[in-house]
């Protein structure tokens, strides 16, 4: 493939390749032609069933394969003011779920605000934890909370072997891992027919696609179990983008190409009814709206003649953003190969 279509926006690495423009039409023309070829145009939303909110990007972890390019030395992070639009939101529509996400959200001060207040609604909540924070100085009611308020836990954990964990997310990771999904069990979450759900998240190591996230997940029910005494809800299995450090990963190996040869090979047109981008409305860290995590995280905004920032939202809105057009770009490949892939993992069994 001749030319980089998608970099970190911070990356002199990325950056050599070609300006800071992410998103040109030839690209998104490429993917959609795609789509046009199989009858899946036009993409456009199905509702909005998800909010997902990024609070920002200071994180306890410095993850190889992060997307967000999240880390202690980061400072971005949601006021209260933006924090309380987006609840808003939530107050004057009828969208189901709240999903939360970072860095490590749980280090913004407005979280356990937001998880309460979403709750008081009736809402369901996700937090996207990493598990480390559950166990570092200042979060070790963190557990109890979450509890509490009946959050449902999304939690990566690439691996059931240590050497794996810690070589893509640090050393020690695996280990204070465990030690985190051993007080959520002991809490109930994870537990057979316990109404507190936790789920585990699975991603490559290296520039391929996930296995099968059913097998995958019997492989690691039976591992955790056997090794550990761990017990878990689910499994997801969630395709690494070409996007920040991933990116930086593959442009220092030389495997871009190859690895975006295999995401546009193995396009799979029965994905496209399930992308999450299709019930889901994506607020950063300022409030700023995409269609999707990947696109807040290149800066690409919602279609012309959208909301940009969660402060525009209105009644009026809520109608257009449910029908959206989807904006869409080379990365959509990684959504779209093999199973599929979104944040709820596998797109189709």
């Amino acid at each position: 493939m001749a030319e980089l279509t998608l970099l970190r926006r911070a990356s002199p690495l990325a950056q050599s390749f070609e300006q800071r423009r992410i998103l040109s039409e030839g690209e998104q023309r490429r993917f959609e032609q795609v789509l046009a070829d199989h009858g899946r145009l036009p993409l456009r939303a199905t509702g909005l069933e998800v909010l997902q909110i990024n609070l920002g990007k200071l994180c306890n972890q410095t993850c190889l394969h992060c997307h967000v390019d999240a880390g202690p030395d980061r400072r971005e992070s949601m006021s209260r003011e933006t924090a309380e639009a987006c609840f808003d939101v939530l107050r004057r529509s009828d969208i189901p779920m709240l999903d939360i996400t970072g860095g490590a959200p749980e280090m913004n001060p407005h979280f356990r605000w937001l998880v309460a207040e979403a709750r008081g609604l009736g809402r369901r909540v996700i937090d996207r934890c990493n598990l480390t924070i559950l166990i570092v100085p200042g979060f070790e009611d963190l557990s109890e909370f979450l509890a509490e308020h009946q959050v449902e836990i999304v939690a990566s954990l690439p691996c059931y072997l240590q050497e794996n964990v810690d070589r893509q997310r640090g050393d020690h990771v695996f280990q204070r891992s465990l030690e985190a999904l051993r007080r959520l069990n002991a809490l109930g979450y994870g537990q057979p027919d316990s109404s507190l759900s936790l789920t585990l998240v699975f991603n490559p190591t290296g520039p391929t696609l996930p296995p099968d996230q059913q097998q995958l997940e019997a492989v690691y029910r039976r591992e955790l179990r056997a090794r550990y005494k761990i017990e878990f809800t689910r499994l997801f299995t969630i395709t690494n983008l070409p996007i920040s450090r991933f990116l930086d990963d593959l442009l220092q190996s030389g495997q871009f190409d190859a690895y975006m040869h295999k995401l546009v090979e193995a396009f799979n047109p029965t994905t496209v009814d399930g992308l999450m981008c299709r019930t889901m409305l994506s607020v950063d860290w300022q409030g700023n709206l995409s269609d999707c995590d990947f696109n807040q995280m290149l800066g690409v905004p919602l279609a012309s003649g959208l909301p940009r920032n969660i402060d525009e939202f209105n009644d009026a809105t809520l109608a257009q953003l449910a029908n959206r057009r989807i904006v869409t770009g080379q990365h959509c490949f990684g959504c779209t190969a093999g199973a599929g892939s979104s944040c709820q993992g596998s797109v189709v069994g």
